[in-house]
């Protein structure tokens, strides 16, 4: 039962400059890359001169799953948030104030990587002259983490302090730093691997040390669990990483291989989705998640407005995603017309969401909360009354024990980027189901530990010289998370806790 309906829609752009040029002001990216894929969370942060110095440097890890292979580089797609503020190697937007003395944007980003390939293409390509030549690390060795997280991690402790001068220096950089609006750092990074896993983890632990008082959201990917994987210790990796992600994360948002290629296969219609397509699909995500913090408003223009109403309690910080409508570059002729009502519909039924989640009879699992960011020229009284059909046909199921959250926000469209569609939207929803990808990778776990299989690996590496005891214990603690997700869909779950205790 549906008892109550937060609406929140609000024209964003209020107070954009006169190019509709708005950046991520207020967080850190950070950005690693891994040779397997490069996620373009760097075109995300895009700084004019004014507003250049109110942005901290921004940690983003990326290292993407095995079974994603090697992707079609970034520059070859036309990123999309870099069209979307008319930046690339042609050069800036005519008039539209820049970062660097020579007038051209620098994404605000740190890319990391331990072997050499992925950058080494970033750094020979058109956007080359793009990134900050010191904020690119190449480990020294260049070997990589070989897909295992215990060397990743154990990596990361010999080199943390070449890494955290480069985040220190551009959050110094920063004037915002000793001001309450910088929220946080954005991470973006892989389970399943090495370097994403394994240095990522390690980057996040340090940086709740580091920065105890900011908030770390990330983007992560999940591994494609219909293929079998070249990375035989993959689900060790991915139970550490997730450890990880519940204790040192404020907010997860999951990039699901396995639903990432079924809806390019079901809903774009192609067959035997490229790489570049796949990472099409993130790199909308990823901008129109971004969009309300780049074209602000008077609602979710910072980090911490962004997630507050999708995480009540602290360790059900993991969300799922969804799109609409969803075109590839060669469907853009096929155009239908697009409603308010439409998109939201749309953006409620699972196949459009980008989480491939298992149905659980036992569970009658539920949303826990919802943000539409609806991008186009929509009039608010369009949103409200589409949220009274929704309501009125019960559409979702909400947790028994707090209030049906749908918040809407309404962000402008980028003048630079052309869109075939009127409307398009947004939907970052918390949903107890998701407990489903973690129950996964959980049962993977147990098949090989009860073998105790290719465990010969992770002994090399201090961390599990003497014992398993970190697997053990990360074991336990993603089962805690899913066993909480599950109390979340009772209506006693606010005494779960004390229970437990």
């Amino acid at each position: 039962m549906l008892q109550h309906w937060v609406l929140g829609a609000v024209p964003a752009g209020a107070g954009c400059c006169t190019h509709g040029c708005w950046v991520l002001q207020r967080w850190v990216l950070l950005s690693c890359t891994d040779g397997c894929c490069i996620l373009p969370l760097w075109a995300l942060h895009l700084a004019p001169r004014n507003a250049s110095r109110a942005v901290p440097a921004a940690p983003a890890l990326s290292s993407a799953a095995p079974r994603w292979g090697r992707p079609r580089p970034p520059w070859q797609r036309e990123p999309r948030s870099c069209r979307q503020h008319a930046a690339g190697p042609p050069g800036p937007a005519p008039g539209a104030g820049m970062d660097a003395d020579d007038e051209h944007y620098i994404p605000r980003a740190v890319l990391l990587d331990l072997e050499p390939r992925v950058i080494h293409s970033i750094l020979n390509s058109p956007y080359a002259n793009l990134y900050n030549p010191e904020n690119i690390y190449l480990s020294e060795h260049g070997g990589g983490a070989g897909n295992n997280w215990a060397s990743g991690f154990a990596t990361g402790e010999k080199i943390h302090e070449d890494i955290f001068d480069i985040i220190d220096r551009e959050a110094d950089g920063s004037d915002s730093l000793e001001v309450s609006k910088w929220r946080g750092f954005v991470l973006c990074h892989s389970i399943a691997g090495g370097t994403g896993s394994g240095l990522g983890s390690y980057l996040l632990e340090r940086l709740n040390d580091r920065y105890p008082k900011k908030l770390v959201e990330t983007y992560s990917v999940f591994p494609n669990q219909d293929e079998m994987s070249d990375v035989v210790v993959q689900p060790y990796n991915s139970l550490l990483t997730l450890k990880r992600l519940t204790q040192n994360a404020d907010c997860v948002v999951v990039l699901d291989n396995t639903a990432l290629n079924r809806i390019a296969t079901d809903r774009l219609h192609i067959q035997n989705p490229s790489f570049s397509q796949i990472n099409q699909l993130v790199s909308t995500i990823m901008s129109a998640s971004t969009t309300t913090l780049r074209y602000p408003g008077y609602m979710n223009n910072d980090l911490i407005g962004l997630i507050a109403s999708l995480i009540p309690t602290p360790r059900l910080h993991f969300l799922m995603t969804g799109y609409t409508p969803l075109t590839t570059d060669q469907s853009v002729a096929s155009v239908r017309k697009t409603t308010v009502l439409d998109v939201m519909r749309r953006l409620l039924q699972p196949k459009n969401v980008m989480v491939s989640t298992g149905r659980d009879r036992q569970t009658n699992h539920c949303y826990i909360a919802i943000l539409n960011i609806i991008q186009g020229e929509v009039d608010p009284t369009q949103v409200h009354k589409s949220l009274q059909r929704i309501r009125e046909r019960k559409l979702a199921n909400f947790i028994p024990w707090g209030p049906a959250s749908i918040q809407v926000a309404l962000s402008r469209k980028s003048p630079y980027l052309p869109s075939a569609h009127r409307v398009s939207g947004l939907m970052m929803a918390n949903h107890t189901n998701i407990s489903s990808l973690f129950e996964r990778t959980c049962r993977q776990y147990d098949k090989l530990r009860k073998r105790e299989a290719f465990l010969e690996q992770f002994r090399k590496e201090d961390i599990f010289k003497d014992n398993f005891d970190e697997l053990d214990n990360s074991r336990e603690i993603v089962q805690q998370l899913i066993d909480e997700y599950h109390a979340a869909t009772r209506p006693d779950y606010i005494s779960w806790g004390t229970q437990e205790q």
